[in-house]
């Protein structure tokens, strides 16, 4: 339900700043990085979307930095928000997998840097191919992992 209510006050804003293409590849891309760090450092089991929300939020850190005015210091100051909530949140409960939140702030402080964002500059061809051939490989591993589930189920 966090990660829910998260998306929807973090993608919207990311969404029209970013645009559609970067957007998708920021949200996708940032997951796999975080639960991939995640995973190199040793936690075992985890889910949820959490490291593609905090993608979101470190594309909208990179983007209040970096825009500047006060308009840009408000947008980052609202973010360092969400990261200090995270940081407390994970401390409190039990279960909260912080290497991912971790994984997924920093690459989406990258992916905006390396793709910027529309007052910078224009989506190229290149993210946009990217974008699709990101959905497709996340419908293509979605696809594999459920026909699996039924084959081992009921084929075996």
């Amino acid at each position: 339900v966090f990660n829910m209510m998260a998306f929807y006050q973090l993608g919207p804003f990311v969404l029209r700043e970013f645009g559609l293409h970067r957007f998708v590849n920021i949200y996708i891309l940032t997951g796999i990085a975080g639960f991939a760090l995640s995973v190199l450092v040793g936690v075992r089991f985890t889910i949820g979307a959490s490291a593609s929300i905090c993608g979101l939020i470190g594309a909208i850190i990179y983007y209040g930095k970096s825009r500047g005015g006060a308009y840009g210091e408000a947008i980052y100051k609202q973010a360092l928000g969400w990261v200090v909530g995270l940081v407390i949140f994970g401390f409190l409960f039990s279960g909260i997998n912080n290497w991912a939140h971790g994984g997924g702030i920093l690459s989406g402080l990258l992916l905006a840097y390396f793709l910027g964002y529309n007052d910078r500059k224009p989506e190229s061809a290149w993210s946009k191919i990217l974008a699709y051939a990101c959905v497709l490989i996340t419908a293509g591993v979605l696809i594999w992992a459920v026909g699996s589930s039924f084959y081992y189920r009921f084929m075996t």
